[in-house]
C-alpha cells in the first residue's frame, strides 16, 4: 500500500513539474515536439521518466538476472564479461578468389567470424551465364555457381576453427549443401562446423523480394534444413530469422520486431508439424536485427525481443530445456540510415548504432562501412568499420557490466511500450489467420509502406533532420570506392562453363533425377541436394529442378 502511495505521489509531482515546464516554454513546444517522438507511433511521449511510468514493473518478472528467464538482461549470466560478441564484417564481391583474399585480410585485422555476401544472381538461384544475370555478376556480393567456387572461396580457411554466416535465403539449402560437401571433402567432421545460414524466406515475401518458390515448399526446404542440422550438424544455426531487411524496407522498430517474431513462431509451428520436438531445435534458432539511429529505442527493442520470445516459446510449447527459450541474435547497423552525402558522417552513425546493439546484448555484430551507399566497401572503409567494434569492445568500458541501462525508468518504459505494441500486431496477424496468410493478403507489406512514407515525409518536411542531407549541407571531396569491372563477369562465366565440361555427366544427371523424385515425395531434401552439389550441379540447375516440382512464386498486386 505504501508503495502505491509513493508512486502516486511521484506521479503527481511529475505532473506538477511538467505543467510548470510547459507553461514556461509554451511557445517552444511545437518546434520541439519531434525531438520527443519516434517513428514507432510516438512511443516517446514525455519529457522525463520516473517510477510513475512503469507502475506495474515487477523486478523478477520483467527484469531479473541475465542468463535467467525472461532473459531481458541477456541470455548469458556474464554476457561480455565472459566473452565478447563475434565480430563479423559482411564481405563478398567479384569471384571467389577476390572474396577469399578479403576474408583473409579481415581475419588478419582481428575479425572473429566470417560473413558471406552473395551476388544477386546467386541470391535468385541463377547461374552467372544465365541471361538474367547479365551485368549483376559479382556486383553486390560474391558469385557462387558450383562446389568449385565454394572450394576457392574458403581456400586455406579452417572451417572447423572459424564460424561462418551466409546471408542467402531462397537457394540457402543449395549453398549450405556446398559448405557441407566442402567440409566432407576436407575430412572435417560435420559436428565441428559452426555458423549460420540465413534461410528465412518469409521476410523475402515481406521485404527483400528475393524468392524463387511459393511459401509452402519454401518452408519445407527450411524445415528439412533444420531437421538435417539437428541430426548431423548440432553446432550450426540452420536459420537466422531476419528483421534486418524488414527494417531496411521502411518498417518501424515495433514492426520489425512484430513481423520478425511472427515469422519465427511460424517456423516453430512448421517444425512441430514436421515431427520435431521443441527442445530438439529451438535452441539452434537464431535471429538477425537492424540497429537504427534512435539509440534508446533500439536498446529497448533488443531487450523486448528476448522477453517476448522467451514468453511465447514457454507458454505456447512448454519446453523442458531453458535454452529453448533463449533468443540468440546477430545485429547489423542500419544501411538505410547512411547517406551518400558527407560519407564520413556514416562512421559516427555506425558507431552509435553499434553501441546500441552492444548495450542491447547482441551475440554478433556487423558494422557498416562509410561507403555503404556508394559501393561495396574498400579495405580502408571496412577496416574503420571493424575498428569501431574493437574500440567499443576494448576501450569504452560498456562490456564491464551486464545490461548497464537495466532499471532505467526510460529504458524500462520503452521496453514495456514496445512489447505492448508488438502484441497488438500479434493480435492483428492472428485475426487474419497467421503470418503466411497475412503475407499473401499484403498486410505487413502495406504496414511497412505506410511507415516508409511517413519517414520520408518527415525528412522532406525537416521534421526529421539528417545531417548532410536536409540540414548542414555542404559539398565534400568524393571518397575512393571499390570498382567491379566487366572482366569479373567474363571470368566467372568462363569458369562455370568449364565446370560443366569437366564433370561426370552421368553422375550429374542421376543426382538431379533423384532430387526431383525426392521433391515430389516427402523425403528430407538435404541429402539429395548435397549429392547433387558433389556431382558439381550448379545453383541454377538445382533450383531449376526444384522449380519443375514446386513452381515459382508470383507476388499478387498488393497496392
Amino acid at each position: 500500500m505504501g508503495k502505491n502511495s509513493n508512486k502516486e505521489k511521484i506521479g503527481a509531482e511529475k505532473k506538477r513539474w511538467t505543467d510548470e515546464l510547459l507553461r514556461s516554454n509554451l511557445k517552444l513546444l511545437p518546434e520541439r515536439l519531434p525531438a520527443f517522438t519516434t517513428v514507432s507511433n510516438l512511443l516517446i511521449d514525455d519529457l522525463i521518466y520516473t517510477p510513475a511510468d512503469i507502475p506495474d514493473f515487477i523486478y523478477i518478472r520483467d527484469l531479473g538476472f541475465s542468463g535467467e528467464y525472461p532473459f531481458t538482461r541477456g541470455i548469458y549470466p556474464s554476457m561480455y564479461r565472459g566473452r565478447i560478441w563475434t565480430m563479423r564484417e559482411f564481405a563478398g564481391y567479384g569471384t571467389a578468389d577476390e572474396t577469399n583474399k578479403r576474408f583473409k585480410y579481415l581475419l588478419k585485422k582481428g575479425q572473429t567470424g566470417l560473413s558471406v555476401a552473395f551476388d544477386l544472381p546467386t541470391l535468385m538461384g541463377y547461374d552467372s551465364d544465365h541471361p538474367r544475370s547479365t551485368g549483376e555478376v559479382g556486383r553486390c556480393g560474391v558469385a557462387i555457381d558450383s562446389l568449385a567456387d565454394m572450394e576457392r572461396l574458403f581456400k586455406d580457411i579452417p572451417l572447423d576453427k572459424i564460424t561462418t554466416s551466409m546471408t542467402i535465403n531462397a537457394p540457402a539449402s543449395v549453398i549450405f549443401a556446398m559448405y557441407i560437401a566442402l567440409a566432407e571433402k576436407r575430412g572435417i567432421q560435420l559436428s565441428q562446423l559452426g555458423g549460420t545460414i540465413q534461410n528465412d524466406i518469409l521476410k523475402e515475401y515481406i521485404a527483400q523480394k528475393e524468392w524463387i518458390y511459393p511459401p509452402r515448399p519454401s518452408v519445407r526446404l527450411i524445415t528439412d534444413t533444420i531437421s538435417y542440422c539437428i541430426k548431423n550438424i548440432p553446432k550450426w544455426h540452420p536459420i537466422s530469422i531476419s528483421g534486418y531487411h524488414i527494417r531496411e524496407a521502411g518498417a518501424t522498430a515495433v514492426q520489425e520486431l512484430a513481423f520478425t517474431l511472427s515469422d519465427g513462431l511460424t517456423y516453430v509451428d512448421a517444425c512441430i508439424k514436421a515431427g520435431m520436438r521443441i527442445d530438439e531445435f529451438a535452441g539452434r534458432l537464431s535471429f538477425f536485427f537492424n540497429s537504427h539511429n534512435d539509440f534508446f529505442e533500439e536498446i529497448a527493442k533488443f531487450r523486448a525481443a528476448r522477453r517476448i520470445w522467451a514468453r511465447e516459446i514457454k507458454e505456447r510449447y512448454r519446453p523442458k530445456d531453458f535454452h529453448s527459450m533463449q533468443m540468440r541474435f546477430h545485429t547489423q547497423t542500419a544501411g538505410c540510415s547512411l547517406t551518400a552525402q558527407q560519407p564520413y558522417n556514416n562512421i559516427v552513425r555506425t558507431a552509435i548504432q553499434a553501441l546500441a546493439a552492444v548495450l542491447g546484448g547482441t551475440q554478433s555484430l556487423h558494422t557498416n562501412s562509410m561507403d555503404e551507399t556508394l559501393s561495396l566497401p574498400t579495405e580502408r572503409a571496412v577496416t574503420i568499420a571493424l575498428r569501431t567494434q574493437q574500440i567499443i569492445a576494448h576501450e569504452s568500458g560498456v562490456t564491464n557490466t551486464v545490461d548497464p541501462l537495466g532499471g532505467s525508468y526510460f529504458i524500462e518504459y520503452l521496453t514495456n511500450k514496445i512489447e505492448e505494441e508488438v502484441y497488438k500486431y500479434f493480435k492483428k496477424i492472428d485475426e487474419i489467420g497467421g503470418m503466411v496468410e497475412a503475407i499473401q493478403q499484403g498486410f505487413p507489406q502495406r504496414e511497412i509502406a505506410r511507415s516508409a512514407q511517413w519517414y520520408q515525409h518527415a525528412i522532406e518536411k525537416k521534421e526529421k533532420i539528417v545531417v548532410g542531407l536536409n540540414e548542414f549541407v555542404e559539398e565534400v571531396e568524393p571518397i575512393e570506392t571499390l570498382k567491379i569491372g566487366p572482366e569479373i563477369e567474363e571470368r566467372q562465366i568462363k569458369a562455370v562453363k568449364g565446370i560443366r565440361k569437366k564433370r561426370n555427366k552421368k553422375r550429374w544427371e542421376a543426382s538431379l533425377e533423384r532430387l526431383k523424385g525426392a521433391a515430389e515425395g516427402k523425403d528430407n531434401l538435404m541429402p539429395y541436394i548435397i549429392d547433387a552439389v558433389k556431382a558439381y550441379a550448379t545453383v541454377g540447375e538445382i533450383c531449376d529442378t526444384l522449380k519443375e516440382v514446386f513452381g515459382e512464386y508470383k507476388e499478387p498486386a498488393l497496392f
